[in-house]
C-alpha cells in the first residue's frame, strides 16, 4: 500500500472525528482499511515464512516450507 493511500484513510479519519463522513466517503474508508490490513498481512506472512528455527537435537526447520507456502494449512487465505 502505498503512502497515498495511506495519508488518505488519515485524513478520512480525522474528518469523521471533526465534521462527519457521507456515506460515500464512510464506503471509502471501510475499501481502504480492508486494502490496508490486507497489505499488513501478506507482509507478516512474507516476514514470517522466512523464519528458521533450530530444534534442540540441532537441525534447522524452515517455518515457512513446513507450515506458511502450504496451501492446505490455510496460508493462501
Amino acid at each position: 500500500m502505498n503512502q497515498e493511500r495511506i495519508d488518505r484513510i488519515n485524513t478520512l479519519y480525522h474528518k469523521s472525528q471533526s465534521v462527519g463522513l457521507t456515506e460515500e466517503e464512510k464506503e471509502e474508508q471501510k475499501r481502504l482499511r480492508m486494502e490496508y490490513i490486507a497489505s499488513i498481512r501478506e507482509s507478516l506472512r512474507g516476514n514470517l515464512n522466512q523464519i528458521s528455527i533450530q530444534e534442540a537435537d540441532g537441525t534447522i526447520t524452515n517455518l515457512g516450507e513446513k507450515y506458511g507456502k502450504n496451501e492446505k494449512n490455510g496460508a493462501s487465505e
